[in-house]
């Protein structure tokens, strides 16, 4: 089945890391695969140690996307779109039961990754296999695709008062 965790609210990623090891404690082979976020993203150290969970490669470094050059965007959409590939053809051909593509929805948005690519993957993927989907805005033509669709609504963020995100808790 198809989950969908989006919106402007806090815990898409954290729905989706409980959904994965939930999935991984039942001895289900987990492929967890980040868009948009780095290497020091602090949920990366303990799902690497989860048995079951495989994670993919992520950037030492990125930019928010409002803060990246034409330059930037163009080499992140080339590592990313990479990324994505290699994601599919390892969760297909290495059988896995659950594939997260967190911020899939950004990257989408941001120019980054083709939603016509996403959108085949999710509709010709095995019956069989979980397809957990994040970020802000998914189109109509993605929530069609699920069979779960949770909206995360901001109403209260420090952020709106300035405060930056805090290691460990917003990432």
């Amino acid at each position: 089945m198809v989950h969908i965790y989006y919106g402007d609210g806090k815990g898409k990623t954290t729905a989706a890391i409980g959904l994965a090891v939930r999935a991984a404690g039942s001895r289900m082979k987990v492929l967890f695969v980040q868009f948009l976020k780095t290497e020091f993203s602090g949920e990366r150290h303990t799902l690497s140690h989860t048995e079951n969970i495989s994670l993919t490669f992520c950037p030492i470094e990125l930019n928010f996307t409002y803060n990246m050059s034409d330059e930037e965007k163009a080499h992140a959409a080339i590592m990313f779109r990479k990324i994505f590939d290699d994601s599919v053809t390892k969760a297909l051909t290495q059988k896995f039961d659950m594939i997260v593509l967190d911020e899939i929805f950004s990257a989408i948005e941001a120019g980054m990754i083709s939603e016509g690519e996403v959108h085949d993957f999710v509709s010709n993927a095995p019956k069989n296999m979980e397809i957990v989907l994040t970020g802000h805005n998914p189109s109509e033509r993605m929530l069609d695709l699920a069979d779960y669709i949770t909206e995360m609504k901001k109403i209260r963020h420090p952020y709106d008062k300035g405060v930056q995100a805090r290691f460990g808790v917003e990432f």
